[in-house]
């Protein structure tokens, strides 16, 4: 008998501090009633890291019956403590995740984090992503040891890896070689955020092809999408997304 399918909600950018308390709400309503397998949050938990906003996020995310794993986003780290951003910049973020976080064991998906952050960058805007050698050396380290498992392998991160389409600049650097990196080693999906509009695109890069899954956002900072999550059902091989706006498609209602 196969095990019944993952059902995944996927949120990002909840951005405590400037967060929609109806999307949030909403949000909280349907996983009650979904019960999902896990509930995956793709970075920008904090607007500013301030300790307060992670007390908040600490209360929200642990309300939930179902296992839950987050991403750090750029937001994630220190804005009003440059000292703290430079030494110890997850900090803040790790006492979340080790308070709220619970082991996902999925039956039909493997979900492999990668870290797509720098504390600090010189160039506009200095939140988008930038691929690090170690830390893509990590995620592809972690594919490595799970070649033989015949789930599915997706990866979790904040920025997409590549641009919104192909022939623009990527915002990410050295995205282009991550992705390709990525899929070559057994990567079937990455997860992500950080633009505030979700997305579901299928791209290529170096004769292999991934999956590119986007949340939007629970945050009233709006780029062109109202809030929204998704449900990302996975068995068999296959993903199935469903973006679910709690407030209605239109910027304009």
């Amino acid at each position: 008998m196969s095990a019944p399918p993952d059902r995944l909600l996927h949120i990002s950018d909840v951005h405590f501090g400037v967060e929609d308390q109806r999307a949030l709400d909403a949000f909280v309503a349907a996983a009650r009633k979904v019960q999902p397998t896990a509930i995956i949050c793709t970075g920008d938990l904090t607007q500013r890291a301030k300790h307060a906003q992670y007390a908040t996020a600490r209360e929200w995310f642990g309300q939930f019956d179902a296992p839950v794993m987050l991403a750090v986003g750029n937001h994630d780290m220190p804005y009003y403590n440059p000292f703290e951003r430079w030494r110890e910049p997850y900090k803040r973020y790790e006492a979340l995740e080790a308070a709220v976080c619970r082991e996902i064991e999925l039956a039909h998906a493997v979900i492999v984090p990668f870290d797509t952050n720098v504390r600090v960058q010189l160039r506009w805007p200095w939140s988008d992503g930038v691929v690090r050698q170690r830390k893509l050396d990590a995620t592809l380290a972690r594919l490595e040891e799970l070649k033989d498992d015949p789930r599915m392998k997706i990866v979790a991160c904040h920025h997409p890896l590549l641009p919104a389409r192909d022939g623009a600049k990527n915002p990410t650097i050295r995205g282009d070689m991550a992705f390709a990196a990525l899929a070559e080693a057994g990567a079937e999906a990455v997860m992500s955020g950080h633009v505030h509009v979700p997305f579901d695109l299928t791209r290529s890069r170096g004769n292999r092809a991934m999956r590119m899954i986007g949340a939007g956002t629970l945050s009233t900072r709006l780029r062109g999408a109202m809030p929204s999550w998704n449900l990302v059902t996975i068995a068999h091989g296959k993903i199935d997304v469903e973006v679910h706006y709690p407030l209605g498609e239109d910027l304009t209602a």
